[in-house]
């Protein structure tokens, strides 16, 4: 049975998103983390620790280690990328910022391959909206852009994609080598060169990254839809050859890039199934519910609007696609300790099907995202600003004292560049919200304007104007300062029981030379990781050494040293 298309879309809704305002709004997005940032605890730093030990040769390419520790995802080129970018930037340059360069760009390329890849996937004849009787649907190259508009904004919506998509650490490689790979299969059936290109550096890259099962499962998934999506003009010859070629080719490319992850030692199998315990799948389904908003349910939506497209014998390219690659990385979220971190790798697919959503939402659904868009997102920057005035001014008092209780010996200062960027920011929000509730023309991303934005809108006023409290309260910099002036000058220092994050720290901000402890003291000084009631561990043999001080982060009590002097 040949059930309707459920896009119904006329040409004057698909008119052109403004592109200097989308480039513009994309550069923002990109640059405010990325810029001002000190490495933040502990993923963040520790991987940065390996990409400074990296570039200055206290590590192997293949082996990289820190302080004689193997990093925890085993992935080697996101610590290639940031250690190269270490050592080609001039000496002025700060080795942290150097290490986010190549960062910042994957996460570019992640907005490249979600664009692109939407667009392709609009193309496909059965994703194309209703011919209408007397014409006047919408052309298939302005459905497709539009579509791509609205997959790009529902991307950049998701509450999760903000901090993850601004560290230095494996799963940003991940994502942009994801969201390659996204795009290279939904080009392959309209261009050859660039996304065979795409394919094989998407595959390479995800495994390289640290994942090479979840470039495995997506290469084997992504070969066998594009087996099954066959033009409904076409029964047998030369399309027919070249699909099964094409097929045949990612099934080996996937072959090769398992064989290369088994020959580089890069498999790590970390499954941890989940327990059958009620707050166990409640934590993921919170998780799956505000991590992946409001690309999620607009991705069920989809879903159910088309599900006789996608439950067929000829498989609908823009539907089987990525709901493989969401199935694939809900499967790794709910089978992996890193739950955040699997689950990233689900966003560009998710935008791409939530873009799908938009041709069949009701004006009063459209109306009810809208509204608590607004609210919520005016409510959340309205308290960012107010947090901000407390710290300047002591005024209102309970904020000011918040901060004070959390942050103790934090200092506010200000800013002249940071205040005018978050106004201009808060001021192109109120133009936006004015614009949004005022009689236009629809237009199908309408919808996920004020979304995109109002993410983006909470993420730069928090790079802005909580920037330094952020820094003095997420990074190990103020700790590692305290506890350097304790040192004194020194040759090198050893650790005991230390996190990679902290070792990475002392590293890179406290230009240490750190080494594991030694059975006989090579150094002068020894730091310490200290038991749930400051003392020592009990593993510790402090035959040579004697407790010289103690050092606290000091925003977070769990973050502590002690500093042991040689005897």
């Amino acid at each position: 049975m040949n059930h309707p298309n459920p896009a119904i879309v006329a040409q004057a809704a698909v008119r052109r998103l403004p592109r200097f305002a989308l480039l513009l709004f994309c550069v923002a997005y990109v640059l405010s983390g990325f810029i001002g940032r000190e490495a933040w605890k502990s993923a963040d730093m520790a991987a940065l620790g390996f990409m400074d030990a990296l570039a200055h040769g206290s590590a192997q390419w293949l082996k990289p280690t820190l302080a004689g520790m193997s990093a925890e995802t085993p992935g080697l080129l996101p610590y290639w990328l940031g250690a190269w970018a270490i050592q080609v930037a001039p000496a002025w340059i700060p080795a942290d910022f150097a290490a986010r360069i190549p960062f910042g760009l994957l996460l570019a390329l992640t907005f490249l391959g979600c664009w692109y890849g939407t667009y392709y996937l609009a193309r496909r004849p059965q994703a194309q909206p209703v011919a209408f009787a007397f014409g006047g649907e919408a052309l298939p190259a302005d459905y497709a852009r539009a579509m791509a508009d609205g997959g790009l904004l529902a991307l950049i919506a998701c509450l999760g994609l903000a901090q993850l998509s601004h560290e230095t650490t494996p799963a940003l490689a991940q994502l942009g080598f994801t969201a390659l790979f996204f795009y290279a299969m939904a080009a392959l059936p309209y261009r050859r060169v660039v996304p065979a290109l795409g394919a094989v550096l998407g595959l390479l890259g995800l495994a390289l990254s640290g994942a090479p099962a979840m470039a495995v499962l997506f290469g084997l998934g992504s070969s066998l839809v594009h087996a099954l999506d066959r033009p409904d003009d076409t029964d047998s010859g030369s399309s027919n050859d070249r699909i099964l070629l094409e097929s045949t080719g990612l099934v080996l490319l996937t072959v090769c890039v398992g064989m290369a992850s088994t020959a580089l030692d890069l498999w790590s199998w970390k499954i941890t199934l989940p327990h059958a315990q009620w707050s166990d799948w409640n934590g993921y389904a919170q998780l799956l519910l505000w991590f992946t908003w409001p690309a999620g349910p607009l991705a069920l939506w989809t879903v159910w609007r088309w599900r006789h497209q996608l439950f067929r014998v000829r498989t609908s390219r823009h539907l089987a696609l990525p709901v493989w690659f969401v199935a694939v990385t809900v499967a790794a979220t709910l089978s992996t300790g890193s739950s955040d971190r699997s689950l990233l790798l689900a966003l560009p697919a998710l935008a791409a099907l939530a873009a799908f959503a938009l041709p069949t939402l009701k004006r009063q659904v459209a109306a009810l995202i809208d509204w608590f868009t607004l609210l919520f997102f005016s409510g959340c920057g309205f308290i960012i600003w107010v947090v901000w005035l407390a710290m300047q001014t002591g005024f209102p008092t309970q904020p000011a004292a918040n901060v004070a209780r959390l942050a103790p010996g934090f200092e506010a200062r200000f800013s002249t560049l940071a205040f005018a960027i978050a106004v201009l920011a808060t001021i192109a929000w109120a133009w936006l919200v004015k614009w949004r509730v005022g009689r236009h023309r629809a237009a199908i991303w309408k919808s996920l304007v004020l979304p995109g934005c109002g993410a983006a809108l909470c993420w730069l006023l928090l790079m802005t104007l909580w920037m330094p409290l952020l820094n003095y309260s997420l990074s190990y910099n103020t700790l590692v300062t305290r506890t350097v002036k304790q040192l004194g000058p020194t040759d090198c220092v050893e650790v005991f029981g230390q996190s990679q994050g902290q070792i990475a720290a002392f590293q890179v901000y406290g230009k240490l030379k750190i080494m594991p402890m030694q059975i006989e003291p090579v150094c002068n000084w020894l730091l310490v990781e200290p038991g749930p009631d400051m003392a020592p561990p009990l593993t510790l043999d402090q035959t040579h050494w004697v407790q010289h001080a103690v050092q606290h982060h000091p925003a977070d009590g769990n973050e502590s040293v002690l500093i042991f002097r040689r005897r």
